[in-house]
């Protein structure tokens, strides 16, 4: 009973630290976004090389008569998300031509 009640106790505590974490800085949150894209790239290229490793074995164990496996979808290149800054002041807008007389 010690053992859950103490359990519980940590588990409330720690949420409490978690929640009074501070925002993270634009750096921050930039390097946290390019880590997701790098995540997301490199799962790309695993399902992309899974596909090829199982055509490779569905060719190999292929009956006659069965269709062929399906195409694999290379992933493009990694390109890294490009941030836009919020601070970053907008183009200026073009002076406006002066009036004749």
């Amino acid at each position: 009973m010690k053992k859950i009640i103490a359990f519980f106790i940590c588990v409330f505590s720690a949420s409490t630290v978690l929640a009074m974490l501070p925002p993270l800085t634009p750096e921050q949150q930039a390097a946290a976004d390019l880590a997701k894209a790098k995540t997301a790239y490199g799962d790309k290229v695993s399902g992309y090389k899974l596909c090829m490793v199982q055509n490779t074995l569905a060719n190999r164990f292929k009956v006659a008569g069965t269709p062929a496996p399906a195409a694999c979808v290379e992933p493009p290149p990694f390109v890294p998300p490009t941030a836009v800054s919020a601070a970053a002041p907008a183009a200026p807008a073009a002076p406006a031509a002066p009036a004749k007389k």
